[in-house]
């Protein structure tokens, strides 16, 4: 069956589509961390499998950025790796991420390692990584396209969390600040670069399709979480059991 050809704002249009069905403030995991109903405990796993994702964004962007082929197009994308992971030691989002997880009660050496993650995160994660640097170069820039639905999830998360967790404050969650405005810019250069270079109804569903797997990735993270913390309740070996840290 042959598919039309998009106009530039109908393909931005069929993004925001794929957000509202698949965006993973949907999840249930996430609405009860929002909704003040998990416990600490809880809130610690989200934390800490939450930082392999914020750790290897670095990875991924630096190896999308090796691909472009213009050195304007490179400094575009070298700020998101500044952005993660700073200027000077101490700075930037993964550091920030580390200080939230130390404010829900972790442990920041043992959040580094690793060694507590879910193996759901880890395989979600790693095929993200994987996606960026083996999929065609406007697919890899699509995927980032998650950033067009952060703003309100952010939002969401820091009313909510302060509101119902006392083990948390503003210092806590320090790390959403600046990503109310870095995720605005990066997402005008990705969407416009997507518009543009998207000339053909097969690139166009390609482009959807990035957003489509980026959106699972994001979701089966926080289904490991609710299998693992939730319900049913099991922990994987080896992963964060709160008594064991």
């Amino acid at each position: 069956m042959s598919v039309s050809l998009l106009q530039p704002d109908e393909l931005e249009a069929a993004l925001q589509a794929i957000g509202a069905e698949r965006y993973h403030n949907l999840h249930p995991f996430h609405r009860l961390l929002h909704d003040g109903k998990l416990n600490r405990a809880q809130v610690q796993a989200w934390a800490l499998n939450r930082y392999y994702y914020q750790s290897r964004i670095p990875a991924k962007d630096a190896s999308l950025m090796a691909r472009l082929p213009t050195a304007d197009l490179r400094r575009e994308w070298r700020s998101r790796i500044i952005d993660h992971d700073g200027d000077a030691p101490g700075t930037g989002g993964i550091a920030r991420w580390l200080k939230l997880a130390e404010g829900v009660g972790l442990d920041s050496n043992y959040v580094e390692s690793g060694a507590g993650i879910l193996p759901g995160t880890r395989f979600a994660v790693d095929a993200y990584v994987r996606f960026v640097q083996e999929r065609p170069l406007l697919e890899a820039i699509a995927s980032s396209l998650t950033e067009m639905f952060s703003p309100t999830i952010i939002s969401e998360r820091v009313a909510g969390m302060l509101q119902h967790y006392d083990f948390v404050n503003e210092a806590t969650l320090a790390y959403f600040t600046p990503r109310l405005s870095q995720a605005p810019k990066d997402v005008a250069f990705a969407l416009d670069y997507v518009k543009t270079f998207a000339t053909d109804a097969e690139k166009q569903e390609a482009v959807l399709a990035a957003l489509r797997f980026k959106c699972d990735v994001l979701w089966s993270q926080l289904d490991a979480l609710y299998f693992a913390y939730v319900a049913p309740g099991f922990v994987p070996p080896g992963c964060f059991q709160p008594a064991s840290v």
